[in-house]
């Protein structure tokens, strides 16, 4: 297991003074670069994981001195390990930073934590992802790291936990952002929400998802994945790109896929992405009949070649924070059905850039995509709008830009020397 720092975030002393952007437009004195310790979870293939390696890899050199720190996935999460390695970037890895609750290897995660923070000496401490947000501020404290940033890529407030058990959840963030200077979360309907659950407006800042667009922009060769799969070009292929977990509702999908089927007889359905509901997804495909119309792809870094394929990709998650299939997926071109929860409201405009639907309503998800199959000219218009509407918005570089930003306003508000 690779334990080696990141570019650039070696034990060395920070650089000599230089000036750094005040929050007002001023310019006011300060040492660069800031050393900033990134901790997630664990880089499990999604949005968050992305997005962390995005920011280690690319910000500015001149001004930040970045080391991401992560626990170990799962064997059935799949990794974001070649996109590390793809981007140059080398993770420190705490492997008890592990995404089950384990006390125990909690607190050996902790107190590992706190030595690397007080060797470190980081300006700021960013924290992704619930048990790295808890464990990594902790430890950011007890380091005494001056500044203490948390990103909230979703949150489990609601349809992940029992009602007890969500109302310690939400005592247990209360008490974690007493110990931050600032909540950032991927869209600006989220932070309404997390004001509603009662966290402070002024701590929390919307700064949206940025990712790696521009391969999606690209024309991608069509049937690579229906040749795999058997699909005739002749028939409609829908498709979902999400983790096989509760919370993105895939037997919702499979529910509505029963009903197109009895439309269209030739249909296909393809399942990316994989977890700890594959099983009982699979099981579940054979009680509706559609075993030998559900292909389940597993994990696919061909994704441009998958969504050229897919004549409607679907979401119909029951939670979400900034949707990242459905933002590659519109970026490729592709007409999207999806629920209206969480953030995706903000990104899919109801009949301009995509379709949205109720939560828990399979004969509503259904509904929406015989429209669009019924009528490819509208489907096409649909993708083509998405695509205006994710890109630049959503780019790797805008991220980048803000979080530089937002760092430049912190470190200048509490004046780091």
């Amino acid at each position: 297991m690779d334990r080696s720092y990141g570019p650039g975030a070696s034990l060395t002393a920070c650089r000599a003074p230089r000036i750094l952007p005040g929050r007002s437009g001023g310019r006011a004195p300060c040492v660069a670069p800031y050393r900033v310790v990134r901790i997630i979870t664990r880089l499990n293939i999604g949005g968050p994981a992305i997005h962390a390696l995005l920011l280690t890899a690319r910000l500015d050199r001149g001004r930040f001195e970045p080391l991401l720190v992560t626990g170990a996935t799962t064997a059935d999460e799949g990794d974001m390990l070649p996109l590390a390695a793809q981007l140059g970037v080398r993770p420190y890895f705490i492997p008890e930073l592990g995404r089950v609750v384990r006390p125990g290897q909690d607190l050996v995660a902790l107190a590992r934590l706190v030595r690397l923070l007080r060797r470190l000496r980081p300006a700021i401490v960013h924290t992704h992802l619930a048990k790295a947000g808890a464990l990594g501020r902790l430890a950011a404290r007890l380091a005494g790291v001056p500044l203490v940033v948390h990103t909230y890529h979703g949150h489990v407030f609601h349809s992940y936990f029992s009602p007890l058990r969500t109302r310690a959840v939400l005592a247990a963030e209360h008490f974690l952002a007493g110990l931050t200077d600032c909540l950032v979360t991927v869209g600006e309907r989220q932070r309404r929400e997390l004001v509603g659950y009662g966290f402070r407006p002024r701590q929390l800042v919307a700064i949206p998802l940025g990712l790696d667009l521009e391969r999606y922009l690209l024309p991608a060769p069509r049937g690579v994945l229906r040749r795999e799969l058997g699909v005739p070009d002749t028939a409609p292929l829908v498709g979902i790109v999400a983790r096989l977990v509760p919370i993105k509702a895939h037997a919702d999908f499979l529910h509505a896929a029963a009903r197109l089927r009895a439309e269209w007889p030739d249909i296909h359905f393809a399942i990316v992405g994989d977890g700890e509901r594959r099983a009982a997804l699979a099981a579940l495909a054979g009680e509706l009949g559609l075993a030998d119309r559900t292909h389940f792809v597993g994990w696919r870094r061909d994704l441009p070649a998958v969504y050229a394929d897919l004549d409607v990709v679907c979401l119909s998650s029951l939670n979400e924070g900034s949707p990242v299939a459905l933002i590659e997926a519109m970026a490729a071109g592709r007409p999207v059905v999806a629920t209206a929860v969480g953030g995706v409201p903000e990104v899919v405009q109801d009949g301009v850039s995509g379709l949205l639907v109720p939560p828990r309503a399979p004969a509503a998800l259904a509904a929406a995509v015989a429209s669009l199959l019924r009528a490819p000219e509208r489907a096409a218009a649909l993708g083509q709008a998405a695509r205006a509407a994710v890109y630049p918005r959503y780019s790797a570089g805008r991220l980048v830009r803000d979080i530089e930003t937002l760092y430049a306003r912190l470190l200048a508000r509490r004046e780091v020397a």
